[in-house]
């Protein structure tokens, strides 16, 4: 699958998604902050179904796209 997560959005992806994992196995928040692991997997893999359903993308384009 072709990258269209850029590395703003990545970065954003997995801090937002370790944080929310973090807060979930301390018990700070709910069961609902194990929903991290979404953000965190689409942030390591740089794909986003949801972006690609939509046609968005965050990354720019490479050369061989461009053409």
């Amino acid at each position: 699958m072709q990258a269209n997560i850029g590395t703003v959005d990545r970065i954003l992806r997995i801090v937002i998604g370790l944080a929310l994992i973090g807060l979930a196995a301390t018990g700070r928040i709910g069961v609902w902050g194990w929903i991290g692991i979404v953000p965190l997997v689409t942030g390591l893999v740089r794909v986003c179904p949801a972006y690609r359903l939509l046609g968005l993308r965050t990354c720019p384009l490479s050369k061989s796209d461009s053409k």
